[in-house]
This record gives structure tokens, C-alpha cells and sequence, in this order.
């Protein structure tokens, strides 16, 4: 066989210290990639998937776990199907000229056979988000039945293998312990305030301690760290491969056909042919500094980007696919899934980044620039308060804002990586994270906000909040910020004073779930040449490596892994459909 890798593979062949054979290769292991592997492993396919991190799961492991998918068997078991055109149209106010007909269309019919199958054949299982509303209150939205969650998992099922699962983010959990939006969180907050949340509570704590103990870890699984235990579930259940710490360097080319790739892992270099095809599941580009420079106007006017999504995601699928003809688009609005980020000092010099999704509709709340005045509508949408930080930025100067709120708010909702009583907050305030002041000058002083305007945009924003209104921006108005904030909060569930001292103040910067520019793909997510518009032959790209199909807007939470999970079903049925016409033609050869 003439085998050649992107230079002169003949000249300069490296040394090769172990070889791997399978079907389907796939690099990379959030939630895309795993459902790549799965489909096509059940359709018989011997599958590896290969991670360049010592644990698998990606982004996906530290997300919220959300798909937003219309029409799923959930919805059409509780008789809220909707017609079709109803998320079309939807999309087509949100998306504009940006929407895509042929993509969404393939979306929205075969993402409700992609959950069908992964409940009816896996280890997958969702709930359903009946009052999860969209982002946007315009034509075609709605509120509920359109989104679903991994359901809880409990780790104990995947016995010896729990170690393979990335941890969450260990400041969005409670000693270790992941806590899922909506009742979950709900019985946390009132943990004090009702007997039946105590009892919840005390439970769930219990346990976490006694999982400490014997297995140094939690296994009470939620939000996204469950889907990606019930994908690694199925996974071993399908026998597929998994290779941790392999860093995908080139990919292997044999007769203008992608046959596999090449490896650096801890023991040499590694070669994994693939007969079927190549998948490129790693993450998207949201630690690689050039292409950030290159594709994100903050970076390059100076102010630097901090991504929620792990530091392992530097762009290497779209390299790799790059070099062989494959190209990445350049002509989206947003490229990246933009949301608020506070940088957290941890004790080993790095830090963390806690993506602020939640607090922000909470009553009690806002935010303000340097010039110590509110820039936006507080509970709206992540990526709505990222992009209105940013055109109420200065050229060049340094993109960043605070949440402010008082000692009632905090003691009640948390703040960032603050939790609610009865957590202390002295670690915060010690490391500088949490600033905190008796009054509204020295809380001002300390984060080097215009003292004067801070004074008076608190005071107007409190002679309003009094009744629950606020004419500035107009918060807690629609559907989706009202189920941002607090139900038993009245008249106004987004909106009360800041008046109870101290008052606290926490730095945001730019930051990002993810990337949504990524390779041009079929629909079937096989890539793109760039130069032929024409698929390249045993590559495929999913998740955040292929283009989002929202075309750089973020019109709803899942619109991230609703895709990446149903194009990675989708292409991992056209690579077994493939296998099965190559089976047919070499036995009429």
C-alpha cells in the first residue's frame, strides 16, 4: 500500500512505536465524537477513539448537558409536537441571513431520530426542559419542549472506569458535587428555607461525603459530566477503544482517501489506520492563540480571551483537516459562543474560569463598566451580555466589567465561585477573587470604578427596583429572563435593591463556552476542499470542529450539543453506509 502523510512521508518517516487497525477513528471525545463512535459502532464498525487528555469527555464534561431539540419523542409522547415550521421560523428571526435551509431542515427531522436512537440503544438517557424558554421573545420562540438534559447518572455503573470521566469545573460544584439547573439547584437554594429542600439537600451531601471516602469522587453525575458518562457507558458497552493522552499530529493519506492518523503520546509516536475514515472531534479552537487573534476583534484590538472549555482544545482538528485541503469559515458574526468569565487564583499559580450563566437574572444584581455605568439588560442571554459588553467597550482599551451586588443577594444566590450561605466567603475575599466594601465608594475604589457615577447608577437603579421595575433596560420582561430569575421573588422575579451592606463586587472578562467557526462539512459532516467544494474522502469533522449550523448566533441553550450529537449520528451512519458499499463492491470484485 502507498501510504504518504503531509510531507515527504518517505524521507522523513518517523519512528513508529506501536500500530493501531480499526474502521472508524475518531480523535477527540465530547459528546460529538462519542456519538460518532457509538452510532457506528452499532452498526458493526470496529471503532477507537482516540483523546488527547489524560480523561474523556471535552467540553462536553463541563457544560450544562442542554440539547436544544424540537419534536423529540418526549415532546411527542406529551402531545406538544409543534410543526416544523415553527422552529423554522424561529431560527430564520434569529439566524437571518445566516440561515442555512438545507442544514437546519436536516437538523430539525433527524435530531429527533438521533435521541430515539441513543434511548432505545444505549446507556443515553434524557429529561425533558418542559418551561425552558428560548433566548430571543420573537416569532416562532417558545417556552419549554423544546430543550432536553442528560438525565442524572450514577457513577457506580461504570464501576473501574469512573476514572476516565472529566471532572466538572471544581468551582461550579459544592465540594466536588455537580449541581443540576432547575429542582436540583432550586432545593440547594432553599436548602434553609423549606424542610422538604433541607431533607434534599442533606441527602445528597451525605452521600457526596461517603463517595469521598471510597471513591474519591462523586457519583452523583449531572448536567453535562452525566451525558458524558452515559456516552462512556455505551461506549464500553459497544467495546469501542478508548485511548487517552494521544495528541493527534498529521493525518495519513492513501490514494486521495484519509486512511488514519499519526499520534504523540507518553510512549512514542502511534499509528492508528482507520479502513472507513477519520473523525475530527476535538473541541474547536478556543486556546489557540493565532486563530483567536485571527477570528476574535477583542483579541486582536489587546484584550485577551478566556474560554471556559479545556485547555486541551487548541485547534488541532481544524489544523489537521487544514493541511489537507479542508477550510475553516471566516464569515461569521460571532465566532465564538461567547459567555461572561471571571478568573478564579488557584493555589498552584493558574486560573480557573467560572462561566457566569445563572446568578446574573437572579433579583438583586447588576452589572457595570469602569465608567460605573449599567451597559445592558443583566438577565439576559450570556452571549447577549458578552456582545453588548463589547460594543459598549472603547477601542483598545481593556474589554471588562463587574457584577455588583449586596450582602443579601450573595448570602442568598452566591456570586460566581461564592457560594450561598452557610459557605463561607473569607477564602474569596483572601485570594482577592471577591472584592467587598462597607460602603458604595470603597467598593468602588477598590475595583477602580468612577466612585461618583457608580453612586448615582446604584441609586437610580434602586429607586426603580423598590417596585420591581427597570426602565433602563427593561428586566424580567420576557420568558426567558423571568426563568432566569427567582419565582418567589416579588413583583419583579429579576429585580430588588442593592442596599444592605457590605457590597461585593467580582471582574468579568470575555470569555466562551466554545467556537462556532469550524470546517465546512456535507450534512452528513463529511469536510470540504476548499479549493473543489467537494468532500474529501475518509474525513469527517463534528461538535465544535464543523461550522456551527447556527451561523455564529446562539439562538437558544443546546444549540451546541444538539448538533454536535445529531451530525456525529449522522456521520456515523454515512461512514457505516460506506463500509457496507465498499463490502459489496470488493465481493462483486
Amino acid at each position: 500500500m502507498n501510504v504518504s502523510i503531509q510531507h515527504d512521508f518517505q524521507s522523513s518517516k518517523p519512528h513508529i512505536r506501536h500500530i493501531h487497525h480499526c474502521d472508524v477513528l475518531v480523535i477527540g471525545s465530547g459528546a460529538g465524537g462519542l456519538s460518532t463512535a457509538i452510532t457506528a459502532a452499532a452498526q458493526g464498525l470496529n471503532v477507537i477513539v482516540a483523546e488527547k487528555a489524560t480523561v474523556f469527555g471535552g467540553t462536553t464534561a463541563v457544560s450544562g448537558g442542554w440539547l436544544w431539540i424540537p419534536n423529540t419523542p418526549h415532546a411527542e409522547k406529551a402531545g406538544q409536537a409543534e410543526p416544523i415550521d415553527m422552529p423554522k421560523q424561529y431560527l430564520k428571526q434569529v439566524l437571518a441571513e445566516y440561515y442555512d435551509e438545507n442544514k437546519i431542515h436536516t437538523y430539525l427531522t433527524r435530531a429527533p431520530e438521533m435521541v430515539d436512537f441513543f434511548e432505545k440503544s444505549t446507556s443515553v438517557k434524557f429529561n425533558m426542559g418542559t418551561v425552558v424558554p428560548d433566548f430571543f421573545d420573537v416569532a416562532g420562540s417558545r417556552v419549554g419542549w423544546r430543550s432536553i438534559v442528560a438525565a442524572p447518572f450514577d457513577g457506580r455503573e461504570l464501576g473501574s472506569n469512573l476514572h476516565l470521566l472529566k471532572p466538572a469545573i471544581p468551582e461550579t460544584t459544592v465540594w466536588g458535587m455537580g449541581i443540576a439547573s432547575g429542582v436540583d439547584m432550586k432545593h440547594f437554594l432553599n436548602t434553609f428555607r423549606h424542610v422538604s429542600s433541607f431533607v434534599y439537600a442533606t441527602k445528597r451531601v451525605l452521600r457526596h461525603f461517603v463517595d469521598l471516602l471510597f471513591r474519591q469522587r462523586s457519583t452523583q453525575i449531572v448536567n453535562g459530566n452525566a451525558l458524558v458518562a452515559r456516552l462512556l457507558k455505551s461506549a464500553l458497552d459497544y467495546r469501542i477503544k478508548l485511548l487517552a493522552n494521544h495528541k493527534a499530529t498529521e493525518l495519513i493519506k492513501d490514494n486521495n482517501q484519509i486512511t488514519g492518523a499519526l499520534f504523540n503520546t507518553p510512549q512514542g509516536i502511534v499509528q492508528i489506520n482507520a479502513k472507513c475514515g477519520v473523525v475530527l472531534a476535538t473541541g474547536g479552537f478556543p486556546h489557540d492563540e493565532a486563530r483567536k487573534k485571527q477570528l476574535f476583534k477583542h483579541v486582536a484590538e489587546g484584550t485577551p480571551h478566556y474560554s471556559a472549555a479545556p485547555e486541551t482544545n487548541t485547534g488541532d482538528g481544524l489544523n489537521l483537516a487544514e493541511a489537507v485541503g479542508g477550510e475553516v469559515d471566516q464569515q461569521l458574526p460571532w465566532a465564538g459562543a461567547w459567555a461572561p468569565v471571571s478568573l478564579i487564583p488557584r493555589l498552584d499559580g493558574t486560573l480557573g474560569r467560572f462561566p457566569h450563566l445563572v446568578e446574573r437574572g437572579k433579583p438583586g444584581l447588576i452589572a457595570v463598566l469602569a465608567n460605573g455605568q449599567r451597559f445592558t439588560n443583566e438577565g439576559d442571554s450570556y452571549p447577549a451580555f458578552i456582545k453588548d459588553l463589547f460594543n459598549h467597550s472603547k477601542t483598545g482599551e481593556l474589554v471588562r466589567c463587574w457584577l455588583i451586588c449586596d450582602h443579601k443577594f450573595i448570602r442568598r444566590y452566591g456570586l460566581g465561585a461564592v457560594k450561598p450561605f452557610p459557605l463561607s466567603m473569607q477564602p474569596w475575599l483572601d485570594n482577592g477573587y471577591l472584592k467587598s466594601g462597607n460602603t458604595l465608594q470603597a467598593l468602588a475604589q477598590q475595583c477602580g470604578i468612577d466612585i461618583q457615577q457608580f453612586q448615582r447608577t446604584v441609586e437610580n437603579y434602586n429607586h426603580f427596583a423598590k417596585d420591581g421595575q427597570d426602565p433602563q433596560f427593561a428586566r424580567g420582561t420576557t420568558p426567558y429572563q423571568k426563568a432566569q430569575g427567582d419565582s418567589e421573588h416579588f413583583p419583579n422575579p429579576c429585580i430588588a435593591p442593592i442596599e444592605k451592606a457590605p457590597f461585593y463586587a467580582i471582574e468579568i472578562v470575555p470569555g466562551s463556552l466554545g467556537t462556532f467557526a469550524g470546517l465546512h462539512t456535507t450534512v452528513d459532516g463529511n469536510v470540504l476542499d476548499k479549493h473543489t467544494h467537494l468532500p474529501i474522502q475518509g474525513l469527517y469533522a463534528v461538535g465544535n470542529d464543523m461550522n456551527s449550523i447556527m451561523g455564529g448566533q446562539y439562538p437558544s441553550g443546546g444549540i451546541t450539543l444538539g448538533p454536535a450529537m445529531t451530525f456525529g449520528y449522522l456521520a456515523g451512519l454515512d461512514l457505516a453506509k460506506h463500509a457496507y458499499l465498499n463490502q459489496i463492491q470488493h465481493a462483486k470484485g
